[in-house]
């Protein structure tokens, strides 16, 4: 099992472990009961947009092995599992609400809570509608009001059932790498799209605030960001700004606002053609209190200062997961500690997702994935290290449950700590999925 210091926090609860998902990558019957069409069913069908022309049609058939899933679950022995709803099963149609999709998310809520497992609800993982994209999707305005209203559907729906409920998972690659860079649904390039759309995603989040509060009062309320911490190449002034500059642009562009009701002044200064546009009050609305963030950490960056002191990546010759980021854990207690000095304000954090692409395939029955085992060691040690330090960290959950379909790269990548055989659909607990069992089974067997 993981060896952790006799005193770690991460040895006794409240501290909460658990396992995370996505809709759309595991779910599958993407046509099933109503379901309409996302921009990701839309962007997978558009030829050499995802490896291998990859799709979620199937995925890892959830829809229909719920029971079985939810089993496996509890048989990890985690206190909470983190999923998303998939916009498209609740909302069909502007303003039909599918009770075939309510239901399937009850099942699932109602069997972790008889599971005696925490469910943490995620309202928007990157699959919108496409019926909304085709009207400008995160650029129009309209779609933060769309948000809200779904927002206040299910909260409505479910309550105080769920523990936490976080607006989004990762808006700046809904908005950077979606409208940005390209490389994710809906796919443009465009840098004043971008920005746009980060805004819209922000202006959203606050807008569904009120509703979900007053629908589940008892439930914590927040959102989830990814960083990517950035190290100067050297000690040269110009490399440390560069990298600075890059968090700013980074995970802090939407941090920032939520924090102090403005986008960071370096940024706005350096990109003030591609600013978003706003209505008075929108920022206000952006940063209303928020029980929680989550935090989505994989790997950091090496900055140095290129043309016009723009920030450029440095590849880095030191160990690295198999979709080739590098393995670097001492950045999660550096990214804690650094949120705290620049946000005083910040709420209580939950590591929201941590993992590793480990490809390891099954032999003889067995998948001994021990570089991902190794790393969820180095990186409890790392949050362990973080909350020595005075960081207010409340959860971990290790992304992800079982392999799945992983965006862009299809099913090339694999995080999960249970293995899915694809064409069979046989879920196979590895190495580091049994690491897990016996840490969670050591800490529930000291507090009997």
């Amino acid at each position: 099992m993981f060896v952790l210091p006799s005193d770690s926090t991460l040895r006794q609860k409240p501290f909460v472990f658990g396992v995370a998902t996505a809709s759309f990558q595991i779910e599958g019957a993407n046509t099933a009961d109503g379901r309409c069409e996302s921009i990701w069913d839309r962007f997978c069908a558009t030829p050499g947009k995802v490896l291998n022309g990859d799709d979620g049609s199937v995925a890892c058939d959830h829809y229909n092995r719920l029971e079985q899933d939810l089993d496996l679950i509890q048989e990890l022995g985690v206190d909470a599992y983190r999923f998303s709803i998939a916009w498209p099963r609740i909302e069909p149609m502007p303003g039909q609400w599918n009770e075939a999709g309510f239901q399937f998310y009850e099942r699932l809520i109602d069997g972790l809570i008889a599971r005696g497992i925490q469910p943490y609800l995620t309202l928007y993982h990157w699959d919108l509608p496409q019926y909304l994209e085709d009207k400008g999707g995160w650029i129009n305005r309209e779609t933060a009001y769309a948000f809200a209203t779904y927002a206040n559907k299910v909260t409505e729906r479910f309550g105080d059932k769920v523990v936490s409920y976080a607006t989004f998972n990762e808006p700046l690659c809904s908005a950077f790498v979606g409208y940005r860079w390209g490389s994710h649904a809906p796919g443009y390039q465009d840098e004043r799209l971008a920005y746009q759309a980060a805004h819209h995603l922000l202006l959203a989040h606050g807008l569904a605030l009120p509703s979900m509060r007053n629908n589940a009062s008892n439930a914590q309320h927040g959102i989830v960001l990814n960083f990517t911490p950035a190290y100067p190449l050297t000690d040269s002034e110009a490399d440390k700004q560069a990298a600075r500059f890059s968090e700013l642009d980074g995970g802090d562009w939407f941090l920032h606002p939520l924090m102090t009701a403005e986008y960071p002044p370096e940024v706005v200064a350096a990109h003030t053609e591609f600013m978003p546009t706003q209505m008075p009050g929108d920022l206000a609305i952006i940063a209303r209190p928020i029980d929680f963030i989550g935090v989505n950490y994989y790997t950091r960056c090496v900055i140095k200062a290129g043309d016009n002191g723009k920030p450029d990546v440095v590849e880095q010759s030191s160990p690295k997961t198999d979709i080739g980021w590098e393995i670097y854990p001492d950045a999660l207690t550096r990214l804690m500690s650094d949120m705290k000095i620049h946000y005083p304000n910040l709420p209580p954090i939950f590591i929201t997702e941590n993992g590793a692409a480990d490809n390891t395939e099954k032999v003889d029955g067995q998948v001994n994935d021990d570089m991902r085992t190794d790393y969820y060691q180095q990186h409890l040690l790392a949050v362990h290290n973080a909350l020595a330090d005075g960081a207010d960290i409340r959860g971990y959950f290790a992304w992800s449950l079982m392999d799945n379909f992983e965006w862009a790269y299809g099913y090339s990548q694999r995080f999960g700590i249970v293995h899915v055989d694809y064409a069979t659909q046989q879920r196979t607990v590895k190495k580091s999925g049994q690491f897990w069992q016996a840490f969670l089974a050591a800490r529930a067997a000291t507090e009997r």
